[in-house]
């Protein structure tokens, strides 16, 4: 034990010397919260209060009616070149047909495949749809019907999500950001202790002293490990602070980075840190160079990042709740909607990711025997 607390003691003395490089993946668990409040902020103030919207209208004197319909709900006439992208031209009949209770024909015109417009182009279609439903009704309350009488069935929706259900969506997001802070938190140092060192020629130096390859590889995984929740704590603690800033209840929800969320957060990514520690010394010292490293690394991210993003998104099936990662999330965000934890589900994955780390960690000790690995031959 003594051997192992000297060998992750000199891992963080390493890390310490190279701080850009190693805290790095730091930033990313400091900065990402901050950048998704800010995004946040700017989303929830479109939703609560859109920006007017403007279009070109042609012939909008055949129209006055609809016109200030539209202009009262944020939409107004424009002839800069912006809002010609869009254009509602009222055909010469408009006034004639809608006198004589006959359909009054408008052309939209606009770019559908234009991204930045389609969010426009469907305010405005539910702007027009509306307006022409309120004239519908108009004219069968002139003829001594009842507009109701065109809503055979009417539709009462209960919504049973509480506040705090709801933000448990936009904490789902969140999850995913803090459980890869895990996997981006260690990934450099990862590489500096194996392939690096490596290169150094330092790994061999390493391997002469009196200490067993277990020893040595125990040492680093524990180093990286480290990192890894050092990493998942700064994004907790920075989260903890920055999501209370964010106007939720401008659109009824509550995100509450709450104590025991922290805590269960924290267990469930200890298992998850040391899948991450010897996956990615594994991944390094298969690797190499550094930069060979580095590339395989960022390939190989891609299979948590994956199943984090099924579990986030809920499109994942049903096989991927009791894997490492994604079954860990899910959990996580039952927990976070006030519904009861998957216990089983919880157990299996994290029992999985064990395995897959112990498995991992013997591949690695293993793989530090051959002459091949060490001297990256």
């Amino acid at each position: 034990m003594k051997m192992i607390l000297a060998m992750v003691r000199k891992e963080l003395i390493d890390a310490a010397r190279d701080k850009r490089s190693v805290m790095a993946g730091l930033y990313y668990a400091m900065g990402t919260p901050l950048i998704m409040c800010g995004l946040f902020m700017v989303l929830i103030g479109q939703l609560s209060s859109p920006e007017d919207l403007n279009i070109n209208i042609k012939n909008a004197n055949n129209a006055p009616d609809l016109v200030r319909y539209l202009s009262n709900n944020g939409i107004n006439h424009g002839d800069d070149d912006e809002a010609k992208k869009i254009i509602l031209t009222i055909s010469d009949d408009y006034a004639a047909n809608m006198a004589k209770a006959k359909p009054a024909e408008v052309l939209l015109v606009a770019d559908n495949s234009d991204e930045k417009l389609q969010k426009s182009i469907r305010r405005l279609e539910v702007q027009l749809q509306a307006y022409s439903a309120e004239m519908g009704s108009l004219r069968l309350i002139a003829r001594g019907i009842n507009p109701r009488i065109t809503q055979p069935i009417k539709i009462n929706v209960e919504d049973k999500a509480t506040a705090d259900s709801k933000g448990g969506m936009i904490l789902g997001l969140a999850i995913f950001t803090m459980m890869y802070s895990v996997f981006i938190s260690g990934m450099n140092l990862a590489i500096d202790t194996s392939a690096g060192e490596r290169e150094r020629n330092s790994l061999a130096l390493l391997l002469s002293h009196p200490m067993s390859t277990r020893e040595l590889v125990l040492g680093k995984i524990i180093a990286v490990t480290c990192f890894a929740l050092l990493g998942l704590i700064l994004i907790l603690l920075v989260s903890k602070v920055a999501y209370p800033f964010v106007p939720w209840q401008e659109i009824g929800f509550t995100v509450n980075i709450s104590q025991d969320f922290m805590g269960l957060m924290f267990l469930v990514g200890i298992p998850v840190a040391l899948m991450a520690a010897t996956l990615q010394l594994y991944v390094s010292f298969m690797a190499k160079t550094f930069k060979e490293a580095q590339s395989y690394l960022t390939m190989v991210l891609f299979v948590p990042l994956a199943l984090s993003m099924a579990a986030s998104y809920n499109i994942a099936p049903d096989v991927l709740q009791w894997l490492p990662v994604s079954g860990q999330q899910q959990a996580l965000m039952d927990f976070i909607k006030g519904r009861e934890i998957p216990m089983m589900q919880l157990i299996v994955s994290s029992v999985t990711t064990l395995v897959i780390a112990v498995a991992l960690a013997a591949g690695l000790e293993k793989s530090l025997k051959s002459e091949k690995v060490v001297f990256g031959l």
